[in-house]
């Protein structure tokens, strides 16, 4: 069985003991406390930590799912419970994240911003002691700390996805970034937005220090391995429109994997859910049997890391009232087996009206979990779209069409000719398929962000959200380019009272 160090009480209540100063660290996010730590074993222990990989309670994708353009509203479910933060990420208001009355409610203070600032001291422990502690040989702390900083780059890029506006090249050096934190002393306050570039220049640089010093096969399937810091890196190329260089990263981690003792697969959903397939029965509440219901199901990852998606009483960002809009419904061939993740039963098992849908495993369970990692069938659709950008358009129609033979039978797996044609066309066909593989799960809200700024998909605007009403009609919510980026929460801003606001 795995095993971790502990960290003492105090270091798991700092940060709700302190609101009420006005001249707390951003590190103190992380509860004050010694994380005694002094052999390899230990800092490696350290690094087996559930926080890295689990984004349990207010999952830190959650906030993606209720914003992507992908999913609409029912009022039935919308207007009950106390959902103060959930109701105000998908009307996309100026303000999420406010001081409530609601007992439950996670304030100005989400519970995801407390794990990723946790994550970030542990980390920054990590890199800057591992080299000098006893015990363990000089290769092996060199790898730690490599998974270390990788971690860290996906923890930032979680960050200035959230709080920074999308990459542009011609103002990223002035666009305000997030804090770039690298000490793990929490008596340091004076933390700096710094820029776009900065961020991301930053990101890349711990990926980049890294990737010499990491294995093919990670030490365990939740850890980061070689191919999926390059896999990793080249996702963050695409992000900043450096398609030649992320198609280099994409190669290099489909080199990589096949290098693996145990490479991630894909799912042949053909067989999964042909009749006696691993996949079924499909569970009336909860959905198919499938690795979306079964956070030790590992198959399709690369590094397997979780936030998680269901509802539960308390939970502010409970998603119960979310369905599937119809227009991404559309979509979908009637032949995509992917069409059995999503039923026509409200949760209360109630048709949902006008033909709506919503996906099973984002409701419900307490065990449903986001897998937002690095999965093969994205690495698949990442390559697909930066060979596509790149004019190789017969390489990118083959790699989508590897994933859609996987998914659909063969017959009707096949790029259709008017999609192929052209590069835009193609590359419109591969964002359409990431929409189909990712529906309702959050990653639509990425790409829109993403699109936003590219030429090709300017001139669409930005879709509003759609609330449907039971009495019939709907309400529909403007997406302006503001709120494409959140607020920085209230209790950061009070913590470092210089620090600008976005809009």
């Amino acid at each position: 069985m795995r095993k971790y160090i502990n960290i003492t009480a105090a270091v798991l209540v700092l940060l709700s003991l302190t609101i009420t100063s006005c001249k707390k660290s951003f590190l103190e996010i992380v509860p004050k406390g010694n994380l005694v730590a002094k052999s390899y074993d230990d800092y490696n222990l350290l690094m087996n930590s559930s926080n890295f990989y689990v984004f349990s309670n207010l999952g830190v994708w959650q906030a993606a799912m209720l914003m992507g353009d992908d999913v609409s509203a029912e009022e039935s479910f919308f207007n009950s419970g106390n959902l103060i933060q959930a109701k105000a990420l998908f009307r996309y208001d100026a303000d999420i994240f406010l001081p409530s009355q609601d007992a439950h409610s996670t304030s100005d203070n989400p519970l995801f911003m407390r794990q990723l600032m946790q994550n970030l001291y542990t980390l920054n422990k990590i890199i800057n002691e591992v080299n000098a502690s006893a015990d363990g040989t000089a290769q092996q702390k060199q790898e730690l700390a490599a998974e270390a900083m990788v971690t860290r780059a996906f923890t930032n890029f979680q960050l200035v996805n959230y709080f920074a506006k999308p990459y542009v090249a011609a103002t990223a050096s002035s666009d305000p970034g997030f804090p770039i934190i690298t000490t793990a002393d929490i008596t340091v306050t004076d933390f700096k937005r710094g820029t776009v570039q900065g961020m991301y220049d930053f990101i890349i640089k711990d990926i980049t220090t890294a990737l010499p010093n990491l294995n093919a096969q990670p030490t365990f399937p939740t850890r980061w391995s070689k191919p999926a810091a390059e896999g990793f890196l080249g996702k963050i190329y695409l992000f900043m429109g450096k398609n030649a260089d992320a198609l280099a990263m994409f190669n290099a981690a489909f080199t990589d994997i096949a290098k693996m003792r145990t490479p991630p697969h894909l799912y042949d959903y053909n067989q999964t859910f042909a009749t006696g397939g691993s996949f079924l029965p499909i569970n009336p509440i909860a959905g198919p049997n499938s690795p979306f219901n079964n956070i030790t199901d590992q198959t399709e990852s690369v590094v397997a890391v979780f936030s998680y998606s269901g509802s539960f009483d308390g939970n502010s960002f409970g998603n119960d009232f979310l369905s599937i809009d119809p227009k991404t419904k559309a979509l979908f061939d009637a032949s995509d087996l992917r069409l059995n993740f999503f039923t026509n039963l409200q949760r209360d098992q109630k048709p949902i009206p006008g033909g709506r849908v919503r996906r099973y495993t984002v409701q419900y369970s307490s065990s449903s979990y986001v897998r937002i990692g690095l999965e093969l069938p994205e690495l698949y659709l990442l390559r697909a779209e930066a060979k596509a950008r790149t004019n190789d358009l017969a390489g990118a129609k083959t790699d989508v069409e590897t994933l859609r033979k996987n998914r659909m039978p063969a017959a009707n797996a096949s790029v259709p000719t008017a999609n192929s044609a052209s590069q835009t066309a193609l590359i419109k066909f591969i964002i359409n398929e990431r929409t189909r593989e990712f529906t309702g799960l959050g990653y639509r809200w990425w790409d829109m962000r993403r699109l936003s700024a590219d030429p090709i998909f300017s001139g669409q605007g930005l879709t509003p959200h759609i609330l449907y009403l039971t009495a019939g009609g709907t309400t529909q919510f403007t997406l302006t380019p503001d709120r494409l980026t959140l607020r920085i929460p209230p209790f950061y801003l009070r913590a470092h009272p210089d620090m600008v606001n976005n809009p």
